[in-house]
C-alpha cells in the first residue's frame, strides 16, 4: 500500500522572503536552493516529529501558526555561537531523556525551536 516516508519540509509566510532566506543561510547554515532551503549534507537524525497543539497552547506564541524545529548536533555551541552573532536567543535551555532543546528568534519574530536528540 501507498504511504507516507518523511516531511518535505517547513513552509512560513514571510514579510521579506529574501532576507529571511539570508538570514537562515548566515546564521543557521541553511543553504536555497531555488525557492527552498536544504540541508547542506543528509542529516544524521532523520526522525522527525509532528505535534500538535491546541490554539491557547503556550508553547509558543498563539500569533504564530507553526513553529520550526531544527535538529543540531552541539545544541550550546550553536546557541552561544548565536547570541556572540547577535541573534535573539531565549537564555531558557531545557534537557529531556529524549534530548536538549533551546530557542532563538528570527528577524520577523518566529520562534525557533532547537533540538540536540540524545547520543549527540
Amino acid at each position: 500500500m501507498a504511504s507516507i516516508t518523511g516531511f518535505g519540509g517547513v513552509f512560513l509566510r514571510a514579510n521579506d522572503p529574501k532576507a529571511l532566506y539570508k538570514w537562515y543561510e548566515e546564521h543557521l547554515g541553511l543553504v536555497k536552493d531555488g525557492g527552498a532551503f536544504g540541508y547542506p549534507a543528509p542529516t544524521k537524525h532523520p526522525q522527525v516529529v509532528f505535534a500538535l497543539f491546541k490554539q491557547d497552547n503556550e508553547y509558543f506564541p498563539a500569533a504564530q501558526k507553526a513553529m520550526i524545529n531544527l535538529q543540531v548536533d552541539d545544541l550550546d555551541g550553536l546557541l552561544d555561537r548565536l547570541i556572540a552573532e547577535g541573534v535573539a536567543v531565549d537564555p531558557k535551555r531545557e534537557i529531556y531523556d529524549f534530548g536538549k532543546f533551546g530557542w532563538l528568534t528570527d528577524p520577523e519574530g518566529n520562534r525557533v525551536e532547537l533540538w540536540q536528540p540524545m547520543g549527540d
